[in-house]
């Protein structure tokens, strides 16, 4: 992996594709073992998402669903403190278990509106699945379910993750260089 130029600011190498994999991997058994007797509903949360997604999802042999909703809470390399739902939720989830999908939590205030949302709902239970987790950053007291890995509280891009919609095609994760 090399440095990576994305408009004004540099990253460099921190998390291999392999290491993405591995750690995707064993969340997926995890999530294959709890929920065996369950039919989750997987509420994927765009844009970052999609890649942890589509490889967590590739794992996970028990009967699910899934379906996605858009909130957004970043602007540049920080969060704007406001959640904004772009694309709701239309299936019916009252009575069901749903694994929301996400690809970081850092400050907990996406999490947070959407566990709000669904709770209104009447699902059954909540898990989340997080790619990423800051725990330096977040402030909230929801449970993360399934964490891949945990970070410091840098900013990434890659595997979904972006800075002003770039890098999230990139396969490895980056983190900005401070020099």
């Amino acid at each position: 992996m090399q440095r990576v130029t994305l408009k004004d600011k540099t990253f460099v190498p921190y998390i291999t594709s392999d290491k993405i994999l591995a750690s995707v991997k064993v969340m997926a058994q995890k999530i294959n073992a709890d929920l065996s007797d369950d039919m989750p509903l997987f509420l994927v949360v765009l844009n970052g998402s999609f890649m942890f997604a589509a490889d967590l999802l590739k794992e996970v042999t028990i009967p699910c669903e899934i379906c996605f909703i858009k909130l957004a809470s970043y602007h540049g390399t920080s969060s704007t403190g406001t959640v904004t739902e772009m694309i709701g939720l239309t299936e019916e989830i009252k009575g069901r278990t749903v694994v929301v999908v996400e690809d970081i939590v850092d400050t907990g205030i996406t999490l947070e509106k959407l566990v709000t949302l669904l709770t209104k709902k009447e699902v059954k239970q909540i898990k989340v699945a997080s790619f990423l987790l800051k725990p330096e950053a977040y402030t909230k007291t929801l449970k993360i379910d399934y964490v891949g890995m945990e970070i410091p509280n840098e900013f990434v891009v890659g595997y979904g993750l972006d800075y002003d919609g770039l890098g999230r095609n990139m396969k490895d994760i980056f983190v900005l260089d401070k020099k």
